[in-house]
């Protein structure tokens, strides 16, 4: 099968996931992922529907209020010009290429050309460190570094070989990006592209252990994206604002392939402190028509006056971490629309959602979409079960679903043993096939005997108005042998103080269950990934080295007195 075929063949199943977006039904029934053999994406898709397409691609806003927009037609040939130039540098097929950008114009070309030429792009977040920079060359085996000219300083100890490309200001040895769009427009594939190739190596951001590397090709997350699309309900000519930082999964989820997937135009507001109201108003002025954001923008954003949005979008989703009941609400009351939650993983595209046109069910992360056959498989007995740890059947096998952890043939075994692959995450299912989200297999604990899931405790404590945000986690109890305790962020005008601690505790006693309460408080910063997820294992740890005697009350720690 050419490349044209595959072409032929993917706008087909992108074109009946549109045809149904609201139709779960048959959408579900009867899709099926596109069999590819030769297929590129930035040549065979991006530059076929590019082709005299004067269409915005992609609209940057910036926090000075200056603005850039370029065509379809003007990424396809910028990210020639791109190819064409780092071809000139010696990259070249199966080459790797580390890519540390933030969110600029050069991001996008280059993705583009590195995918023109056949090169394996390992995406790096700005937020790195020398560490985690040398880190990400060393384990990733990169010939290649294309990084902002102000971050160079943190490749200083790479391995002399590697071709060093600076974007921005000049840097000694460096070579200067901006020379790229002095070449030719025209570029011309030095050879076939494999579906199978390999496209992407992701590191994870490790929120319970060192970062894992996943491989992705050039089906996987290209193609894979048309269940993240199919979710977000992106139309052609959308505008679509997706909060994300460069060099995480969620980045290329949907502000590179489901938006271009479904033609529709990536737009950026870039920021260096969020600003609520500054979001809303760009937003309104450039006419944003879907929206996706994590949960902790989300939950920044209702702090402010959300009804200042004259315009809100079509569709609003949230990923990252299951959303919370109270902001889907707040948001539902000022816009009129609901967030709809979508689960899915750096090793895979979107799994599960809440889909357009569908009954959200409150909690629910919602059902599984097309392309993906889920079960909850008991950790104890490896049988389905409505409750238990979220896996993927094998046979079919998704298309979305990564080739495994590169270099670790030990860890991808463990990943898809049984026939299935093993998300690491619990769920609970109800009679119409609704999923809901229950915690990490290493985040659910006991207390009293009974099994604590983190996220229920965490929804009903951002419900008081002083949380702005919540984890908790199994505390050591002499009696019970541990009890939740949250570690909360406040909001704005409250005082982390005993009245403020008893005031969080009584709400949880009206909204919990006995078994549930929470017993202890503490007011802190939330430890983070630099992905922005919390890392609730830091907490455990630093809970267990807290306590010289079980009944000591640690500095700053509040307990409930009702």
């Amino acid at each position: 099968m050419t490349g044209s075929e595959s072409t032929a063949t993917f706008r087909a199943a992108r074109d009946f996931l549109l045809e149904h977006r609201e139709d779960y039904a048959r959408a579900y029934a009867d899709f099926a992922w596109p069999r590819l053999d030769e297929f590129n994406w930035a040549l065979d898709w991006f530059d076929v529907i590019a082709a005299g397409n004067d269409d915005p691609a992609l609209w940057i806003v910036e926090e000075d209020g200056s603005e850039q927009r370029f065509s379809f037609a003007q990424m396809s040939r910028r990210s020639n010009q791109v190819a064409n130039w780092l071809r000139a540098r010696g990259v070249a097929r199966g080459d790797r290429v580390v890519l540390m950008l933030g969110n600029q114009v050069e991001l996008w070309d280059t993705i583009l050309a590195v995918m023109k030429l056949g090169a394996v792009i390992i995406p790096a977040t700005p937020l790195l460190g020398a560490a985690d920079a040398r880190d990400r060359v060393a384990r990733g085996g990169a010939q290649h570094v294309i990084v902002l000219s102000s971050a160079a300083e943190r490749f200083a100890a790479i391995d002399d070989a590697v071709t060093r490309i600076a974007v921005g200001g000049p840097v000694d040895g460096w070579h200067a990006f901006h020379d790229a769009y002095q070449a030719g427009t025209e570029f011309v594939a030095g050879g076939a592209t494999r579906a199978t190739d390999t496209l992407l190596l992701y590191f994870t951001s490790g929120t319970t252990a060192r970062p894992k590397l996943v491989e992705h090709t050039h089906a996987s997350y290209p193609v894979g994206h048309l269940s993240t699309m199919y979710w977000i309900g992106l139309r052609p000519g959308d505008v679509h604002l997706n909060i994300s930082s460069p060099g995480w999964a969620k980045h290329a989820w949907s502000n590179v392939f489901a938006p271009w997937n479904a033609q529709a135009c990536v737009f950026i507001h870039n920021y260096s402190r969020f600003d609520g109201a500054r979001l809303l108003r760009e937003m309104d002025r450039c006419g944003v028509t879907s929206f996706c954001a994590p949960p902790t923008v989300w939950r920044m954003l209702i702090q402010s006056d959300l009804s200042a949005l004259t315009t809100p979008p079509r569709v609003v989703v949230g990923a990252g971490e299951p959303l919370n009941p109270e902001v889907i609400e707040q948001v539902r009351k000022a816009w009129g629309v609901t967030i709809r939650d979508g689960f899915g993983q750096t090793e895979t595209t979107v799994q599960i959602a809440n889909t357009p046109g569908q009954v959200v069910r409150p909690g629910s992360m919602g059902r599984p979409v097309p392309g993906y056959r889920v079960a909850l498989i008991d950790p104890l007995t490896g049988e389905p079960a409505d409750e238990g740890e979220i896996c993927l059947e094998l046979d079919p096998r998704p298309l979305g679903l990564m080739v495994g952890y590169h270099g670790d043939a030990e860890l991808t075994a463990d990943a898809v043993a049984g026939g299935y692959y093993h998300t690491g995450d619990i769920g609970v299912r109800d009679a119409d096939g609704y999923i809901t989200y229950v915690g990490r297999t290493d985040d659910v604990f006991k207390a009293s005997d009974y099994r604590i899931s983190p996220f229920e405790l965490e929804s009903v404590l951002i419900e008081h108005e002083a949380v702005v945000e919540a984890a908790v986690v199994p505390s050591p109890d002499p009696l019970r042998l541990s009890v939740p305790k949250a570690y909360v962020v406040l909001a704005e005008g409250w005082a982390p103080d005993e009245e403020t601690a008893q005031a969080i505790f009584a709400h949880c006693r009206a909204h919990l269950s006995p078994y549930q309460r929470v017993r202890r408080l503490e007011f802190t910063e939330l430890p983070k990934t630099i992905s922005g997820k919390i890392r609730r294992v830091q907490l455990r740890d630093a809970e267990r080295g807290k306590y010289a005697s079980l009944e000591a009350v640690p500095p700053g720690e509040f307990r409930d007195k009702g």
